[in-house]
């Protein structure tokens, strides 16, 4: 634990941070990350951070930089070796998947 907080709470202060750029809200408040699981790698090589996530469109013009900022942000994390990064499409993204403070800040409340 670093801060009081496991690895996976870690990580997922790490995803608060990463932005949709094309909307002000983070990934997480706009439902875009499904899960977050840490694994152990073989031999005492630290840990793999395993997250599925999707893009409001498979179009998306910002997902390479999105992707990229994800993999930076969450290797950062105390003890994470490896970042697999899983882009799911099925369950699709739609707003209901945004947080009431993500509807909130863009207005659709």
């Amino acid at each position: 634990m670093e801060n009081g907080k496991t690895v996976e709470e870690n990580i997922w202060d790490e995803l608060r941070l990463c932005f949709d750029y094309e909307i002000p809200v983070n990934i997480v408040e706009l439902g875009l990350v499904y899960s977050v699981r840490v694994n152990g790698l073989p031999e005492g090589g630290g840990r793999e951070a395993v997250i599925e996530m999707t893009f409001t469109s498979a179009l998306c013009p910002m997902a390479d930089i999105i992707k990229k900022d994800v993999e930076r942000r969450v290797s950062s994390v105390s003890g994470i070796k490896k970042v697999t990064l899983r882009i799911v499409w099925d369950p699709s993204w739609d707003p209901s998947r945004m947080s009431e403070a993500a509807k909130l800040q863009l207005g659709l409340l």
